[in-house]
């Protein structure tokens, strides 16, 4: 404390040089304390997290994503509840035909105090028309040209395989009944291509030749419809058919590029400097002389999966005719001429053998068969429910996959004393559509007019690999080599699965041509008789759906790839200095086309009533088309390579002109894609 007590101007002077009067301050300071010390008493005190021990129980085990485990939702269950109100209510009455049972009709109301007996009938609603015409196409040209190794020369052959394509296009045409098939437009086209479909299917004879190998089978009175699973002509086993996962390589696993000492793999360059795997198994760490080429490896994929199931029922009766076709058509047609230099003699020949696989399955499942007796007579419905739609009800998916690629690539190479990778093909095209309709269920669907059923499969591989490998003058080796030309895989899948009663066709009763005239007539139509078919035993009020037009289903799916891989390879000496040492890998095939199709295709689950004729035609074609061409085959590889082999540079005025740095120069008949990868 102070003794004295300043004068106002001695305190103001103390103020400003920071000698502030202290007893006022310890007065501030002293409130300011009581209400800090108060504020920390009134504040609430948080308790502490409680610890618990949570145990977690997981006694199954989890398998892996499996994509084919098949899916369907079950039907709901009419459930009757009845709420007590005291409001009451007289619903409609309606003339009940038959005896109505409550225990076996969902739609009975009990007789409650003032209601009358009697039935509310469902809403039902009509089916709209479906059409789904989708075309998917990819084209690619990936003709690449690659000079490499400094060997300053640049290679032009002439490359057409026009001619084999349409060679091989027109003996798939002679195939195939239904190739020149174009998209249907109207009702009456769709109509009138099923009939003819029809008739093409019946009057197709096969027939094999020295190029084409075809395999027509066609049901019989005593075999019935088509049934199993035929590979490349041959009835098999289900579980004994080649699985697509073992051959086409994009479905295979990838497998470990390590070694199994755990170091790096030969081509394995990503190690770090500071690892002691760096440089593991290279020797003096030197990288090997060597050429790896490979120009094929492309893969072309088409699927396609249908499920119709847009107007189940039990019952289908038509007025008119019905035509049904279940038709397979695959072709697979390759032409594979490889013309190779005999300096390539002491060289291992890596060639796999080309594969084609033409793989068809058709399914019929009954629901009616094994399945419990029909109901007593008490247990028929008693009414029915009517929906309509005026006119044709066209349930159509048309579906055309294509894909055209060309991979014609021409490479002149040699060995500069350096590793050296070469990949210009490795192209993959892949077309995918999946449609799954599922629409209203019904009882019974009464047809005015005709049915034209249709599920077509139309699929065809077309692959040309005419691949021409050739030495410069002067190419030699003495280091090892290998080369393969072929591997190529044609593959065909597809499977047509009908569900209902397409062994239960019957001739159209009295009862059913009756409501349909009614119906026609716009009458108020007594159902009669067709509430006591056996077919509806055990049912509540029957919903039933008229179309007074056609009922057209067609489902069809065409699937085409064509691939053009066919290789130039010109082998030639370094300019500089020439390496034989080196080790050589030629890969020009192992191309991969494939086609996947699937229909589900859903019809009347009991039985099927027609008032006319049931034209039924089922046909399954599998062909198998080998072109060769004698005239590449005959000829000598090296002379052509030589022929379109030409220098850089002409020094025939300067002998001692040299090429400082050689470029080779893209022809002009190849697109502007000069080096696809290079390493």
């Amino acid at each position: 404390m102070y003794a004295m007590q300043l004068d106002k101007i001695t305190e103001a002077i103390s103020h400003f040089i920071g000698m502030f009067e202290i007893s006022v301050e310890e007065a501030r300071q002293l409130k300011t304390y009581d209400d800090f010390k108060i504020a920390e008493a009134t504040k609430e005190e948080n308790p502490d997290l409680p610890n618990t021990n949570i145990n977690v129980k997981a006694p199954y085990t989890l398998d892996d994503f499996d994509p084919h485990v098949p899916y369907m939702g079950l039907k709901p269950d009419l459930v009757l509840n009845t709420v007590g109100s005291s409001f009451w209510y007289t619903p409609i009455e309606i003339h009940q035909y038959g005896h109505l049972s409550p225990g076996h009709h969902h739609f009975h109301l009990p007789h409650l105090p003032g209601v009358g007996g009697g039935m509310i009938l469902p809403q039902v609603e009509p089916p709209g028309a479906v059409a789904a015409y989708i075309n998917q196409e990819i084209r690619l040209s990936d003709n690449d040209y690659v000079g490499a190794g400094g060997h300053g020369l640049k290679f032009t052959p002439a490359t057409d395989d026009g001619s084999h394509l349409a060679s091989l296009m027109n003996a798939a045409a002679d195939v195939s009944p239904i190739d020149d098939v174009t998209m249907l437009g109207t009702p009456d086209d769709m109509a009138a291509a099923v009939v003819t479909m029809g008739e093409r299917i019946e009057a197709c004879s096969g027939g094999s030749d020295e190029e084409a190998n075809v395999f027509v089978l066609r049901p019989d009175a005593a075999s019935g419809h088509i049934s199993g699973t035929y590979v490349n002509g041959q009835l098999v086993d289900e579980a004994d058919a080649p699985k697509a996962e073992d051959h086409l390589n994009i479905l295979k696993e990838k497998q470990d590029d390590e070694t199994a000492s755990g170091g790096p793999g030969k081509d394995d360059y990503n190690t770090s400097p500071d690892s002691s795997d760096f440089m593991s198994g290279w020797g003096d760490g030197l990288l090997n002389t060597c050429v790896d080429l490979d120009t094929g490896g492309n893969t072309l994929i088409n699927s396609a999966v249908l499920t119709n199931n847009w107007t189940t029922t039990s019952v289908v009766a038509a007025v008119g005719d019905s035509y049904e076709i279940n038709a397979i058509i695959q072709i697979n047609a390759r032409c594979d001429t490889d013309a190779v230099s005999s300096s390539l003699n002491g060289w291992t020949l890596g060639n796999a053998p080309d594969e084609s696989f033409n793989i068809a399955a058709f399914k019929h499942i009954d629901p009616s068969a094994g399945g419990a007796a029909p109901a007593p007579a008490d247990g028929f419905p008693a009414a029915w429910v009517v929906t309509q739609v005026t006119g044709d009800l066209v349930i159509t998916n048309w579906i055309q996959q294509y894909s055209f690629i060309t991979d014609n690539d021409t490479t002149i190479l040699s060995s500069s004393g350096v590793r050296t990778s070469v990949s210009t093909g490795d192209n993959t095209a892949i077309n995918d559509v999946s449609l799954n309709e599922l629409g209203h269920y019904y009882d019974l669907i009464i047809i005015g007019g005709n049915i034209y059923d249709a599920n077509i499969i139309h699929q065809l591989n077309v692959l040309i690999d005419n691949d021409l490998i050739g030495a410069v003058d002067g190419f030699q080796t003495s280091g090892e080599g290998s080369y393969s030309t072929a591997g190529n895989l044609l593959w065909n899948d597809a499977t047509i699965i009908n569900v209902g009663g397409q062994n239960h066709f019957e001739a159209l009763p009295a009862s059913y041509l009756k409501a349909a005239q009614d119906l026609a007539a716009g009458k108020d139509t007594d159902p009669g008789d067709i509430l006591k078919d056996e077919a509806f035993a055990g049912s509540g009020a029957l919903r039933v759906l008229y179309i007074s037009g056609d009922l057209l289903n067609v489902q069809y799916v065409s699937q085409t790839n064509v691939l053009g891989d066919s290789d130039q390879v010109a082998l030639a000496m370094n300019q500089f200095v020439a390496h034989p040492e080196a080790e050589w890998t030629v890969t020009t095939g192992s191309n991969q086309v494939a086609n996947f199709a699937g229909i589900v295709d859903v019809d009347g689950a009991d039985k099927t009533y027609v008032g006319g004729e049931h034209y039924s035609h089922e046909i399954l074609i599998q062909a198998d088309i080998i072109s060769t061409d004698p005239e590449l085959g005959g000829q000598n590889p090296d002379a052509l390579v030589n022929e379109a082999v030409a220098f850089l540079a002409d020094d025939a005025t300067d002998d001692n002109a040299q090429i400082d740095h050689p470029i080779v120069p893209t022809p002009d008949h190849v697109q502007a894609d000069g080096v696809h990868t290079l390493g």
